[in-house]
């Protein structure tokens, strides 16, 4: 049964108690920001772009990053309905009740993790030293095993699911910990389990069937 809030989780619920649409907006922000500025990088890299975008032949480029930009607000408002909803499923089925709107509302506080590695890869090739490609900006995933073992000793169909485990994720799912204990006033231990199976294991299998299908 659910117990009384903890000093631990009325502090948490405190923490997150703020206008959450504000938050997005400002979310959305920083991460244009970021993207914007990271493209901005690798095109500096292309040798001779200054002629290839007078020449148009950089168009495709400008276009995709546009779309990207676009798409930004709306592939983040989907992530936090995807996870909210497992996490409101599994902690249904597991006996813990809790609002779908708090979950989503986490979900979007959350993801403020993932700012810190698009802002260390912006970091690190801000002040290069020597030359550098678009694909070594494009593999650079911070503190990743991706990061640690290096792209070009792999497969082209691991890059992405070793870019995947990283610090971040570890920390994300730390977070939800405790934010499921804030928001469902369950213990840290109960909410472990919660976490292990509405996040990390649907992620694995993502990216296991991710490698399978890779052609």
């Amino acid at each position: 049964m659910p117990t009384a809030a903890t000093p631990l989780s009325q502090k948490i619920s405190e923490a997150i108690d703020f206008d959450k649409r504000l938050f997005f907006v400002l979310l959305i922000g920083i991460f244009l920001t970021i993207r914007y500025l990271t493209n901005d990088l690798i095109l500096e890299t292309i040798p001779d772009s200054e002629r290839l975008d007078a020449q148009g032949d950089l168009m495709f480029f400008h276009i995709f990053n546009t779309l990207n930009y676009i798409w930004t607000p709306f592939a983040l408002l989907w992530k936090f309905t995807v996870i909210a909803f497992l996490f409101w499923s599994i902690g249904l089925t597991i006996g813990y009740k809790v609002k779908f709107k708090v979950l989503w509302q986490f979900a979007l506080v959350a993801e403020f993790i993932f700012i810190f590695p698009e802002l260390l890869r912006l970091l690190w090739y801000m002040n290069p030293t020597g030359s550098i490609s678009y694909l070594e900006i494009k593999n650079f995933e911070p503190l990743s095993a991706l990061w640690l073992i290096g792209p070009e000793n792999l497969e082209e169909k691991f890059h992405y699911p070793l870019s995947v485990i990283n610090v971040f994720e570890l920390l994300y799912g730390m977070a939800w910990v405790l934010g499921f204990h804030a928001l469902s006033r369950r213990s840290v231990q109960e909410s472990i389990p919660v976490v292990l199976l509405s996040y990390f294991l649907p992620l694995l299998l993502w990216l296991a069937f991710y490698t399978a299908s890779f052609r």
